[in-house]
């Protein structure tokens, strides 16, 4: 009797473009049932048990942890400006851009406005409120775009480094803890391929953002510099940045309890 795939989220934004063209190249994709999605779709599937691995958001896993494990070295994440989590209406796909906002107004400028949620689409955001936050595709337009029609641009990477000192992880990936102890194999099997891919595709950049860019309105110079801006990794200091971000949740309540996170054996 031959096991099914492990049922994978992966995230339908250009800032995950990287590790799936590593996946395509490795072969991978044939071992995993893939499900393409935004953030916060592919938040609750794996949550609700529809996915066993996948991204999910930084607050999401923290908000879920004692039903999930990290997956070791892989996260969605900067040490710097990201280019594409800015604060340009509270319109958002990801939830932990949304709260790290939120904790930017009010503690570093003390500013307590009104939120509200809709659609990512800047133009309409702005017909209702005086600032949005983007993540993604239409946050890398609008480093670029909203500058020129006199827009003030805060990349919310940039900002948490300079709040904090440290590194911002938007996104981690994790396996659902029941999932984990009856398929240690294959949870092995998948957390190799992600880092394969991610390393085989940050070998060759270049070649990533040039392909990408046949399919994509940005060129393919623009893609290379935001795929060398993101940060895959999970390593030591990109974890003193969760922890700081989870201890910050947890004091504003937005988290039950300050997490520890947890690791899968792979």
């Amino acid at each position: 009797m031959t096991s099914a795939r492990p049922r994978v989220g992966h995230i339908q934004f250009l800032n995950c473009l990287p590790i799936y063209w590593g996946l395509v190249r490795s072969g991978a994709l044939l071992d995993v049932e893939l499900t393409k999605d935004t953030p916060d779709r592919l938040n609750d599937a794996l949550v609700r048990g529809d996915l066993d691995i996948g991204p999910i958001s930084l607050l999401e896993y923290l908000r879920n942890a004692d039903e999930l494990l990290l997956l070791p070295d892989l996260a969605v994440g900067s040490d710097g400006p990201v280019l594409s989590v800015n604060l340009v209406a509270l319109g958002s796909t990801s939830r932990t851009s949304t709260l790290l906002a939120r904790m930017w107004l009010a503690e570093v400028h003390g500013v307590h406005p009104e939120y509200f949620v809709c659609p990512p689409d800047l133009t309409a955001m702005l017909l209702e409120a005086d600032a949005g936050v983007l993540i993604g595709d239409a946050a890398l337009r609008a480093t670029y775009d909203a500058p020129r029609t006199g827009l003030a641009v805060h990349d919310l990477g940039e900002v948490w480094r300079q709040w904090t000192g440290l590194p911002m992880v938007f996104a981690v990936w994790a396996v659902r803890r029941s999932y984990a102890v009856a398929n240690p194999g294959l949870v092995k099997d998948v957390h190799t391929a992600f880092v394969r891919s991610r390393d085989e595709a940050l070998g060759h950049v270049d070649a990533v953002a040039l392909q990408a860019a046949r399919w994509e309105v940005f060129d393919a110079r623009t893609l290379a510099t935001y795929f060398r801006t993101l940060d895959f990794r999970l390593g030591e200091r990109q974890l003193a940045g969760l922890s700081e971000f989870a201890r910050r949740a947890a004091s504003v309540g937005a988290v039950a309890t300050e997490v520890i996170p947890a690791f899968a054996e792979v």
